[in-house]
């Protein structure tokens, strides 16, 4: 086992991606020589060439528009979004060409493409850069939609991403790039479109996925303190999502939980809210509590610590799920 950072994990995994298959390119804005902002292809243009990690204009558009030629041809790209709300001007080209394609042309035409996005906030960036859109791509058919909580998932999740025949969106929740743990390079990782159940509880499910799933680790310790039993999934597929997983552990504790740093309003956890009360209604000893981002634009670095979910807001959120 080795211990890496999430950072070193993807860095890894990018690599034997590309040891294991040649058609494997990645591009983005100065993901080369720089190794990109938070340094993830640090060294794989030095070693695989400026043929296959490609330093782009800065146009998110463009990336994607040629990362769709370049599947088309066989080539499996993968295509760095510097930041998650630069990803806006290539909406166009991800929801009417990458998601559409396939379906589009009847199963002919293949776009094995990976769109690597860093979300969320907590690192102290300017407007625009710590915004979570995951929603929106998980509202279109035809789109993978994934993120890792842990280097061990990082270093697995990428290369499965990569070996898809469908794209997929790769959200990297950057605050935890820093984040260390041990990483299985022998073992293959479990089904990438699986939820983890990560701890197993008994008096309320606590349901999340990317940056917060350290947050809820956290949780699950404070409220064993107060004699609260936590069951904490881990999401890992925001689409598909793994409802037998989530049904399983709400028919069991009554209660449910899902937190995410994403406004509530139409995020994932209203989706999730909907399907576990539509599966396990006469299971549900309360209400689904959602706990997320508030319904405004993303504020001042200054202010995001109010704006974040936190122990304390989940907490409060498990507080009130066992008042009924």
């Amino acid at each position: 086992m080795a211990q890496l950072t999430m950072a070193k994990a993807l860095n890894a995994g990018l690599r034997k991606a590309m040891e294991s298959d040649p058609k494997v390119l990645l591009m983005g804005e100065d993901i080369g020589k720089l190794g990109g902002v938070f340094r993830i292809t640090e060294g794989l243009q030095k070693d695989f060439g400026e043929q296959r990690v490609l330093d782009t204009p800065l146009s998110e558009a463009g990336i994607i528009g040629t990362g769709v030629g370049l599947s088309a041809r066989g080539f499996r790209p993968v295509c760095e979004i510097q930041f998650d709300a630069f990803v806006y001007p290539a909406y166009n080209q991800i929801v009417t060409q990458v998601a559409k394609l396939h379906y589009r042309t009847l199963g002919h035409e293949k776009i094995p493409m990976v769109i690597r996005i860093p979300f969320g906030g907590g690192i102290g960036s300017p407007e625009h850069h710590s915004e979570s859109p995951e929603a929106m791509f998980a509202h279109h058919a035809g789109l993978r939609v994934i993120s890792p909580a842990t280097p061990h998932d990082a270093y697995w999740m990428i290369q499965e991403a990569i070996a898809d025949d469908d794209p997929v969106v790769f959200f990297e929740p950057k605050r935890r790039y820093w984040l260390k743990g041990e990483v299985d390079t022998e073992r293959s990782g479990k089904d990438t479109y699986r939820a983890t159940v990560l701890q197993e509880g008994s008096d309320v499910t606590l349901v999340t996925y990317g940056a917060l799933v350290s947050t809820g680790l956290e949780v699950v310790k404070a409220a064993a303190e107060e004699g609260t039993s936590v069951e904490l999934i881990d999401v890992r597929s925001i689409s598909p999502l793994d409802v037998d997983t989530l049904a399983a552990s709400v028919e069991k504790t009554g209660r449910l939980v899902v937190a995410h740093e994403a406004p509530t309003f139409l995020g994932l956890g209203a989706e999730i809210a909907a399907r576990v009360t539509e599966r396990c209604f006469y299971s549900l000893e309360a209400p689904v509590i959602r706990v997320g981002g508030y319904h405004t634009p993303y504020p001042p670095s200054r202010m995001e610590e109010a704006y974040l979910p936190d122990l304390d807001r989940i907490m409060d959120g498990i507080d009130r799920a066992l008042a009924h």
